[in-house]
């Protein structure tokens, strides 16, 4: 390989030739080989992004207050919006596992900058004096955390999440009319209508859908503008209000300075509370999934009340065998946003003084949780939900069947006289009416009106 000599203030490095990053991203490239995990796609591109906004954003404030010339902010924004529009990915080689501040990273981003920026203005654009001008490593990264955060749940969370709504609706109005048995510990229960339990799914993950959008307000509040530790040396007053600004034309988001610097640099808490509003969504998916996965247990000795989509074989031993595989995948997914979500709780809390020295793990697990769950929802709605057929037959008999019908006899007979009805239909295996019938002498046109599975799904008493 062919190699080029940079410098910085360690002195004298080794750089590939075709490289358009410089010294310090090649000390980091070196030094930080823990894991091979980088900001790429699918998890972290936003944050190179981000990185792009961020820098071309600067150099806007940067020219508007008068600190950066004319021709020097051109080239490094028509430079940084190429960045962010994934143009250079290939160029952000770097572990996540790096110095705590993502200084590296952050270097990286103004080396890439500079050095295609000073080849087409054709006078020296440094990577420090001018692309980085104004910030610090420690307000960029927080930065770029959010706005990343800011992008993927906007555009990728948010509308897939309304997709399985979506797909939720369309099935909850399919099966109105069907009646099924419920279930309480894993044991039959009294009927409910199939549509009352998709209700229930529609309104957790509504509920989630809320506590999200109000988990990303905060995240739109940007660092950007306290420097080094939250004073903002070396940045105008202003720098951080311009700079919101202009980061909220380009993305269309409405973001703004943080109202007290020291506290977004020193601490991850918007991020880590966003965190925690994907995981809690994932605890949903996962109660969704769980709950399609034993509907369509069977078919023979199961529950099999529905049938889920069969998208591959299921076993390498046993022919015609089909699993429920979107539950499975999207359970694994849910696991590991959880995992990390305590990963991003854990490294919050390392917030010395005046900075969080875990910020490239943070952003890291965050974009990958919140692009599972983004995925998640999307395969759920679409391989799940909107295919799986429900087995009418097996669920009327199971209905028919269930014993626990006989709960509407209590104010009728009593509760000792209705468990014995249950016990004595369910060890016979007969229905609870007739052995009712058989027990209270109650007349069986009567049962059939009282126990009658549709009518006891309206509840209350009339």
């Amino acid at each position: 390989m062919k190699y080029r000599i940079e410098k910085d203030s360690l002195g004298e490095i080794q750089v590939p030739k075709d490289a358009l990053w410089g010294a310090q991203t090649q000390r980091a490239l070196e030094n930080f080989k823990i894991s091979g995990i980088k900001f790429a796609f699918p998890f972290g591109r936003s944050f190179i992004e981000a990185l792009g906004i961020i820098k071309y954003s600067a150099a806007i404030t940067n020219k508007k207050l008068k600190l950066l010339d004319t021709k020097k902010a051109k080239f490094i924004q028509q430079t940084a919006r190429e960045v962010l529009e994934g143009k250079y990915d290939d160029q952000f080689p770097l572990d996540i596992f790096q110095t705590g501040s993502g200084t590296s990273t952050n270097m990286n981003a103004n080396e890439v900058i500079a050095n295609i920026a000073t080849k087409r203005a054709r006078v020296k654009i440094h990577p420090n004096d001018h692309v980085n001008m104004s910030q610090s490593s420690n307000d960029v990264i927080p930065t770029a955390i959010h706005i990343s955060a800011a992008i993927d749940i906007s555009r990728l969370l948010l509308p897939k999440l309304n997709l399985l709504l979506k797909e939720l609706q369309k099935k909850k109005s399919a099966v109105a009319k069907i009646t099924k048995t419920g279930r309480t510990h894993l044991m039959d229960a009294m009927p409910l209508n199939f549509s009352q339990e998709l209700s229930g799914w529609i309104a957790q993950l509504e509920d989630q859908k809320k506590y999200i959008e109000l988990a990303l307000n905060p995240v739109l509040s940007l660092p950007q503008g306290g420097t080094a530790i939250g004073t903002g040396i070396n940045a105008p007053k202003q720098f951080g209000k311009i700079f919101a600004e202009e980061a909220s034309k380009l993305t269309k988001l409405r973001f703004r300075t943080s109202s007290n610097y020291f506290k977004s640099l020193s601490s991850q808490d918007a991020a880590t509370n966003l965190s925690t509003a994907v995981k809690n969504l994932s605890l949903v998916i996962l109660k969704i999934s769980n709950d399609l996965r034993w509907m369509n247990s069977g078919p023979m000795n199961g529950l099999s009340e529905i049938e889920l989509e069969a998208l591959q074989p299921g076993s390498s031993i046993m022919p015609g065998k089909v699993n429920p595989v979107v539950s499975e995948a999207v359970m694994m997914a849910a696991a590991d946003v959880m995992g990390n979500d305590l990963t991003i709780s854990y490294a919050n809390q390392s917030g010395n003084f005046q900075l969080n020295v875990m910020l490239p793990v943070i952003a890291y697990n965050l974009l990958k949780s919140i692009t599972l769950m983004a995925n998640s929802c999307e395969f759920l709605a679409q391989k799940g939900i909107r295919t799986f057929k429900v087995n009418k037959e097996n669920i009327s008999l199971s209905v028919s069947k269930n014993p626990i019908l006989v709960t509407a006899l209590n104010r009728e007979i009593g509760y000792e006289k209705a468990a014995l009805i249950a016990k004595k239909a369910y060890k016979e295996n007969r229905s609870v009416i007739e052995v009712a019938h058989e027990i209270t002498g109650i007349q069986i046109k009567k049962l059939k009106s009282i126990l009658n599975p549709a009518n006891l799904t309206k509840g209350g008493l009339k």
